[in-house]
């Protein structure tokens, strides 16, 4: 992926607007008129070298502007400690670097109880989410594999595996 410090400009500009043209101006190269320099710019977006240029930086910016989880769980973890301050606005005027309040970090605190739940009633209410969504799952990949008739060959199915664990 070697581009020359042009290109790898060229790149970036049209990162930055979405117009090749003015891309190709921005860049540096030298043309005269503005359906050439709009011809050059097209026919670069179509080279190989060029096109890998901008997905891989396009990549690398969409990951920089999404929060990965463990971004989210540090923030919502400061909020709890009360370490994030917020702007409040009043009737009279608006003050700055107030500490979050105690509402804001309960609420943070649920958040975090949610990822990490501690109380055997919610593991029990986890479990059980889980043990539904395998069940519906498995469920659905039945029902495609056997078509329309498979509906009712599952309600058996079904009716059998809940009479059978209601005897244990």
């Amino acid at each position: 992926m070697k581009l020359t410090a042009k290109q790898r400009k060229f790149c970036d500009e049209y990162i930055k607007s979405g117009n090749a043209t003015e891309a190709y101006f921005k860049a540096g190269y030298q043309i005269k008129s503005n359906e050439a320099a709009r011809a050059n710019a097209s026919r670069m977006l179509t080279k190989a070298n060029i096109k890998e240029y901008i997905e891989t930086r396009l990549k690398q910016l969409e990951s920089k502007k999404l929060a990965g989880a463990r971004e989210v769980l540090e923030y919502l973890t400061s909020v709890m400690r009360g370490e994030q301050t917020e702007s409040v606005a009043t009737a009279k005027g608006i003050y700055d670097n107030v500490p979050v309040s105690a509402k804001d970090r309960i609420s943070a605190a649920k958040e975090l109880l949610k990822r990490y739940p501690t109380d055997p009633l919610t593991k029990a209410q986890l479990r059980k989410a889980n043990a539904d969504a395998r069940i519906s799952e498995a469920r659905a990949n039945v029902a495609e594999r056997l078509g329309s008739e498979g509906d009712d060959k599952l309600d058996e199915l079904m009716d059998k595996l809940i009479k059978e664990s209601d005897k244990k």
